[in-house]
């Protein structure tokens, strides 16, 4: 299994937006995603900054999601409420608790 980590701060103030953005849109396009097994939104409101976790079956599904286009896909739909762009890199899962 396979995780991709994304890092994004938003504009301040904008977190709870950006995660019923992600929750309402997103995630509905991330399940149709060959691979996909789930994953984690992690925000903090008092600095505008989080992760998303995305655990992928294979390396390949976790790489194919970003060079399919649809990774920009969804990232753009947060785009106004982005401070910057998000980055994005894929771990091999070591220990799953």
């Amino acid at each position: 299994m396979h995780a991709g980590i994304t890092t994004f701060r938003v504009r301040p103030g904008g977190t709870e937006e950006a995660v019923l953005i992600y929750l309402g849109s997103v995630v509905p396009k991330m399940r149709e995603q060959r691979g996909f097994r789930g994953g984690l939104v992690l925000s903090n409101p008092e600095i505008d900054e989080g992760y998303t976790i995305t655990l992928w079956e294979t390396e390949d599904d976790a790489e194919a999601y970003e060079s399919s286009g649809a990774y920009q896909e969804q990232v753009a739909k947060l785009g106004n409420l982005l401070a910057e762009p998000p980055t994005r890199k894929i771990y091999e899962v070591s220990i799953q608790m």
